[in-house]
């Protein structure tokens, strides 16, 4: 009696196993998923995307009267970021809608990132410095550093 009822058990355990092995895994319960970290620093644009690298850049939200363009990205590490490209301003003369786009060689270079406000899980550059090697728009110095909007 005693080797029927171990029978019994082992077969009755080995039952148990097999059945749960065959539970689908969709009926398990899954560990959550850690929030994924972004790799890269950002350039927030005017519509408040994350950009990596763009080729063109709109510094003039409101009223599009300074843009860069056709930007390659020498460097876009962690802490800074380099280009080389073409700016183009309006010179608002006599006003700017009548004014013309003036093109200037410029060296862009983005720095102190920190935490965006929108997506507190990624960083984005804070500053952008305009380095025009040669000829810059009247109303700008040869070097301008400004913050960026978060």
């Amino acid at each position: 009696m005693r080797s029927k009822t171990l029978k019994t058990t082992l077969t009755l355990c080995a039952a148990a196993s097999l059945a749960a092995a065959m539970v689908p895994a969709s009926a398990s319960t899954a560990a959550p998923k850690p929030q994924q970290k972004h790799a890269d620093t950002v350039l927030v644009d005017c519509t408040w995307k994350p950009q990596v690298r763009p080729t063109d850049f709109m510094l003039a939200c409101g009223d599009g009267n300074s843009l860069l363009t056709s930007l390659k990205w020498s460097h876009w590490g962690p802490s800074t970021a380099v280009a080389t490209g073409t700016s183009l301003v309006n010179d608002c003369k006599p006003y700017c809608a009548a004014g013309k786009f003036r093109s200037y060689r410029v060296t862009v270079r983005l720095d102190r990132p920190q935490s965006w406000t929108k997506h507190q899980d990624r960083r984005h550059y804070s500053r952008i410095t305009l380095t025009y090697p040669q000829g810059h728009p009247d109303a700008f110095h040869r070097v301008v550093t400004t913050p960026l909007w978060n």
